[in-house]
């Protein structure tokens, strides 16, 4: 969650946000490049780890009719959330519709209300399948007259947060697992990548830029090994870490929701006192209906900087957050 904050950073404040995507590799620097990289994990993460939560959920004694309940229950709020609060941080609710992660969190979550009744293997197997197969593009539709474009449709994300699911019982009950099965995936995307036949459909050329543009929208199955891989190995190594309880990593995990509609407001807001100190006049900045000023933007350095004091603000507003939940039971906690 920290690392997605750099990327929406860099959307409202670099200034080659919106001259060419961050991946166009007849324009972009590495620094460019990487930056909008290492954002790649973000989501694919995200879908996995909610799988492996809905799997922590059952082992903690809620039934599966109950779990069913509660993903649909959960999966419902996200979509609404993302068609609300989170299109009006990002847009002030103009221009087109633009449905990002959340809704792709919500409605895997509604499909994974009933795969958890099949076999463990078979879902596995069944998500495996899903994930390497091709996929279509990302669609765009239009909604009583406004654009809409799905980034984050059911298939494919659906089968990696079931891969999630499958993956809490190897977590629980087999952890020595864990880091040989994140070798094997980083291990499959670099042979998949030197073969170049399969798996991606941006073929590489060369160079390591070129190797690691892999596709995101729809997730590839290179995209998918490239990020899950290293992750489940990150994963590996932190379940043997020890932190204290107000380590920043645990405060932000405690509250996921809460830092992520936060932080996207904080990110827009943010936009109109920096611009007013560099134009002399507040400015509404949309990415999405490029509404920039001539010459907007700031170098990439200042958006790190930018970037590591939006993180550091968060972190009180989670602390409390997370002491509130912890203290209280309010019905209407429970839904951030």
């Amino acid at each position: 969650m920290i690392v997605m904050a750099l990327d929406h950073t860099r959307d409202y404040f670099h200034s080659a946000a919106l001259l060419f995507q961050p991946d166009d590799l007849t324009r972009t620097t590495a620094a460019i490049f990487f930056t909008r990289w290492i954002t790649h994990f973000c989501a694919p993460v995200f879908m996995f780890t909610a799988g492996m939560g809905a799997y922590f959920l059952l082992q903690r004694g809620r039934t599966k009719p109950q779990l069913s309940v509660f993903l649909v229950t959960r999966g419902l709020w996200l979509m609404f959330l993302e068609l609300s609060v989170v299109r009006f941080a990002m847009t002030w609710g103009q221009g087109m519709l633009v449905v990002t992660v959340l809704w792709g969190l919500g409605i895997s979550m509604v499909a994974l209300a009933l795969l958890i009744y099949l076999p463990a293997p078979i879902l596995a197997l069944l998500s495996l399948v899903v994930v390497a197969m091709p996929h279509d593009p990302v669609a765009m539709v239009q909604i009583r007259g406004t654009m809409a474009v799905f980034s984050y449709p059911l298939v494919p994300w659906f089968a990696v947060m079931a891969l999630g699911f499958c993956f809490g019982e190897v977590f629980t009950w087999h952890k020595r697992w864990m880091a040989p099965i994140g070798v094997g995936l980083t291990a499959a995307f670099v042979l998949l990548r030197l073969i170049n036949v399969y798996g991606e459909p941006s073929r590489w050329t060369t160079g390591l830029l070129s190797f690691l543009r892999v596709t995101k929208y729809p997730p590839s199955l290179d995209f998918v090994l490239m990020t899950l891989g290293p992750a489940i190995l990150l994963l590996a190594w932190l379940d043997k870490k020890q932190f204290a309880p107000k380590n920043p990593l645990l405060i932000f995990g405690r509250v996921p929701l809460f830092y992520f509609l936060t932080h996207l407001y904080v990110i827009h807001l943010l936009t109109i006192p920096l611009a007013w100190l560099r134009y002399g006049r507040p400015i509404v900045i949309n990415p999405i209906v490029n509404a920039y000023p001539q010459g907007y933007g700031y170098p990439l350095g200042t958006v790190y900087l930018i970037w590591v004091g939006i993180v550091i603000a968060m972190y009180p507003l989670c602390l409390w957050f997370a002491g509130l939940k912890q203290r209280r039971r309010d019905w209407w906690l429970s839904y951030l």
